[in-house]
């Protein structure tokens, strides 16, 4: 059994480590409204680019030609895993749900007969993956020195992306990532960069509205602009993505501690009053029985 001494520095402990996740809630609480702001502002602008390159897409429906961003190399048989994670833990399950969903895909594809390659974005998805894919690991991007994150930073992984579509590297590029829906609610997902996978609305109305668009210039050229631009931009919607999930998952993580931590605190308390309460009775009994013997 632990002494009084061990007890009431074990309490002092607990008590030293809550005010730590209490804090971190309250900055990760403080952080998190403006991350949500500026994912919840991103969606609109690639919700609209989808629809847009949807309606450009269909002027090489039916005819070869063909941007390879848009129709592929032709060929499955390389897969660029671009892994977006945070740079730091203690945000609860959000770095391991999206290496989870990175493996089980990688995992699938291998054996399938197709080769793997990864691009890791984020130290805590680099050093889980690395334990079982050291080898198709190809590059590896942080960001732990960026202070606020912008377009900037997905244009540097968008050129990495594009410039090794160029040199033949891969196929396909999908992109994982965590998006957020609340603080306790962060779901692991996926984007398809390239190929483009493109969402068509079947609705005739929607249809009948892409008519009423002239471009200038011509359809073709817009959407050599626009391929590469539209990777920048999904990779940008999911850095700032995760961003929210992160200070989300974070929050709730260190909530939960802090409640942990209470409840240990007062069962720690609990064990001290008793034992404390037994050590001053055992002294009444011994002085007691010392009285009683003279």
């Amino acid at each position: 059994m632990a002494s009084l001494k061990d007890l009431k520095n074990r309490i002092g402990s607990v008590k030293s480590t809550q005010k730590i996740t209490k804090a971190m809630q309250m900055v990760a609480a403080a952080k998190l409204r403006r991350a949500q702001e500026a994912a919840t502002a991103a969606r609109p602008y690639a919700e609209r680019m989808d629809k847009v390159l949807a309606g450009l897409s269909k002027v090489y429906e039916g005819r070869e030609g063909a941007p390879p961003l848009l129709a592929g190399t032709g060929k499955d048989d390389v897969h660029l895993l671009i892994v977006a994670t945070g740079e730091r833990g203690l945000a609860g399950g959000f770095n391991s749900s999206i290496v989870r969903l990175a493996r089980e895909h990688a995992n699938r594809l291998i054996r399938e007969g197709k080769t793997v390659k990864m691009l890791t974005v984020g130290r805590k998805g680099n050093d889980v993956l690395k334990r079982n894919f050291s080898k198709n690991i190809i590059e590896y991007i942080t960001l732990r020195e960026v202070k606020q994150l912008g377009f900037a930073n997905a244009a540097d992984i968008s050129g990495k992306v594009l410039e090794l579509f160029r040199q033949g590297e891969f196929d396909v590029a999908t992109l994982f990532y965590s998006r957020f829906e609340s603080a306790i609610s962060q779901v692991p997902s996926t984007t398809q960069l390239i190929p483009a996978r493109i969402e068509t609305e079947d609705d005739g109305e929607a249809s009948a509205d892409s008519l009423v668009y002239e471009y200038e210039p011509s359809e073709e050229a817009i959407l050599e602009d626009l391929l590469p631009r539209n990777i920048s931009v999904q990779i940008f919607r999911a850095l700032l993505e995760n961003n929210a999930s992160f200070y989300g998952a974070q929050m709730t993580a260190m909530d939960n501690a802090t409640r942990n931590a209470g409840d240990l605190i007062n069962k720690l308390q609990l064990s001290y009053n008793r034992q404390r309460q037994a050590q001053i009775t055992t002294e009444l009994i011994e002085i007691i029985s010392g009285a009683e013997a003279l």
